[in-house]
């Protein structure tokens, strides 16, 4: 079937505006697993049972599977006062300050030192990797951090890829959380 050239671009219009929407759909599907991921670390953070886990026992029997792969690990000062806790999965670390930890997201050392260099340079060392096709697009560490005002409520670090990672993130939040504490008492 021939088709003018007209028809041909209004088809071509038509393509670019379906793969755009797609796009879109994508980027707020995402938005919304990431809602859900944020919402789950608050429960977990508040020692209830997840709602999900409540519909049905074969849904039970994944989430305990789930938990069995994660871990919690403590992030505490020198003093074993606990700062937050780091929910550890196979794809993504959320770090939860204790609700009696008020770190401000503007106290050095936070953003120059742990979001800057550290999670900086493994963003930058992703994105050699991307270019170098060692790894696809879709697996580049990426951080975000929410927060109630300036206060942080939440790190979720996501596409880690390494233990070496894990151990380098904790140990670097578990000092820039410590010289906050310090930087905010002064």
């Amino acid at each position: 079937m021939d088709y003018s050239e007209e028809n041909l671009r209004d088809i071509l219009e038509l393509r670019e505006w379906i793969s755009e929407e797609i796009e879109k759909r994508e980027k707020e599907i995402d938005k919304f697993r990431q809602n859900i991921r944020i919402l789950d670390s608050l429960v977990k953070q508040s020692s209830f049972s997840k709602a999900s886990s409540l519909v049905s026992s074969k849904q039970d029997t994944q989430q305990n599977q789930q938990q069995s792969s994660s871990s919690i690990i403590p992030i505490k000062t020198p003093d074993n006062k606990i700062l937050a806790n780091a929910h550890v999965t196979s794809d993504e670390l959320v770090i939860i300050p204790s609700e009696d930890t008020m770190l401000d997201i503007e106290t050095h050392p936070f953003k120059s030192f742990f979001i800057g260099r550290i999670i900086g340079g493994m963003e930058n060392q992703d994105k050699l990797d991307i270019q170098n096709g060692k790894i696809p697009q879709n697996t580049a560490i990426s951080c975000l951090v929410n927060r109630d005002g300036n206060r942080i409520r939440e790190i979720l670090i996501k596409n880690y890829r390494q233990k070496e990672r894990v151990n380098e993130i904790i140990n670097t939040v578990t000092w820039s959380f410590s010289r906050m504490i310090e930087n905010s008492q002064k």
